[in-house]
């Protein structure tokens, strides 16, 4: 592995953890937040596996290091999954808003309403009705302003970034 592409990884890890543990605005419910920033970041640079281990590792640090509430290995999948996704939607592709929404849509409600409820319904033992509204709230909140946010800002980033770092040859 190249250095940059490690420092790079590192970096936006980070920065995740940073936006997610930090700078989000989170209840025992739902957390609303911009993590989604640099997993979307990962996917378009290094693809969908990179990211799916990325956004893992930064559930799992993040809880391990600053504790919102019980650690549960559910949610790493999920972090997992939505960023596995992420790189299968806007890896080597132009991030058209409608794919963009698309992968939003998919992750929010297989994972976000599904699986996460799923989760949380193990974890507290509550029923899942006393989740759901709740979380759709997140999903209609969530779903534009990642389409919009990844459409537009992470594109740019993740072009310049391209041309910045990726095709230059290296120096001796």
């Amino acid at each position: 592995m190249k250095a940059q592409k490690l420092v790079t990884l590192a970096l936006l890890l980070a920065l995740e953890i940073v936006l997610s543990r930090f700078l989000s605005i989170s209840t025992p419910v739902v957390k609303i937040g911009f993590s989604f920033i640099p997993i979307a970041m990962v996917a378009m640079l290094y693809g969908p596996l990179w990211a799916g281990c990325t956004a893992a590792l930064a559930d799992f640090l993040g809880a391990i290091m600053f504790p919102i509430g019980p650690y549960f290995p559910g949610f790493t999948l999920t972090a997992f999954l939505t960023g596995l996704l992420f790189g299968l939607f806007l890896y080597k592709k132009k991030a058209r808003w409608y794919w963009v929404l698309l992968c939003t849509v998919i992750i929010a409600g297989a994972l976000t309403l599904c699986l996460d409820t799923l989760w949380m319904t193990m974890l507290y033992d509550k029923a899942a009705s006393a989740f759901i509204a709740a979380r759709l709230i997140k999903c209609a909140v969530m779903i534009p302003l990642q389409t919009v946010v990844i459409t537009l800002v992470c594109r740019r980033v993740a072009d310049w970034f391209r041309r910045e770092h990726m095709t230059k040859p290296a120096r001796n």
